[in-house]
């Protein structure tokens, strides 16, 4: 019998390919729905930004149960490698968490990420034990140089954070497909549901989705739309597509025609 399609980070698998993020949602108990209907099994939570810590407000934890589902704390709104490194061993000492997500970024406008910081930071984090994903730019020569370093995930925007442009370089994400031999997952810039499948399709592991979700009109209904475009993905990308043709070829036999 065929070994079903995992997931795996590190030594842990997983079922589904889809990672959501927590933020940009009208209230957590949205958030919760769209999380349900996306059917992701991995969350991630910026910790300077989503309330894990004070009981006198609403917790996201009483929403989405950290034993159910993993919670992947990330650095968003870090500028550098100091307080990116800081707020990920706060989050190990509140939770214990070591699967993380770094993202350093460069600058406010355009959100692209910091490569410098990036790269010091990861080997940092790598050698005190936490297991990192990394969000960087599509860079094949710099998507390896990180995996080097300790990187349990590379993740490389498709466009710009919250743009929704959708995947502006496909041959890159293709060459970092080659190039690395951990998980690779399309990171920012989704829009709709035919990129994540785009990005699946290129031979992603996975995709983490937040802005299109819950900033479309419906994100419980678009968080549905996700779970099935990342399946669907994955399936045509398993099955090797056709030769491309410049030529039409008919799709019925030559011979014995009436």
């Amino acid at each position: 019998m065929k070994e079903k399609d995992y997931f795996k980070i590190s030594n842990k698998k997983f079922t589904s390919r889809l990672i959501v993020g927590t933020g940009k949602y009208k209230s957590f108990n949205e958030c919760a729905k769209a999380v349900k209907a996306s059917g992701a099994e991995i969350v991630t939570v910026a910790v300077r930004r989503v309330n894990i810590i004070d009981k006198n407000k609403p917790l996201l934890m009483d929403y989405l149960n950290p034993k159910k589902i993993t919670y992947l704390p990330n650095t968003a709104g870090c500028f550098n490698s100091k307080d990116a490194l800081r707020t990920l061993r706060l989050a190990r000492e509140i939770g214990g968490w070591k699967l993380v997500k770094l993202e350093i970024l460069g600058d406010k406008k355009t959100l692209f990420p910091e490569m410098i910081e990036t790269l010091k930071s990861t080997e940092i984090l790598s050698k005190e034990g936490f297991e990192v994903m990394v969000y960087c730019n599509d860079d094949p020569l710099m998507a390896k140089r990180l995996e080097n370093v300790g990187a349990v995930a590379i993740m490389p925007l498709a466009a710009p954070i919250g743009s929704g442009l959708g995947i502006q370089n496909k041959m890159n994400i293709k060459l970092i497909r080659q190039k690395i031999n951990v998980p690779l997952l399309v990171d920012a810039g989704i829009g709709q549901a035919s990129d994540a499948t785009e990005a699946m399709e290129l031979g992603c592991d996975g995709v983490l989705i937040n802005t299109a979700i819950a900033k479309s009109k419906n994100p419980i209904l678009m968080a549905e739309a996700m779970k099935f475009a990342v399946i669907s993905g994955r399936k045509s990308f398993l099955s090797i597509r056709m030769k491309k043709n410049f030529i039409g070829s008919p799709s019925s036999p030559k011979k014995g025609i009436i």
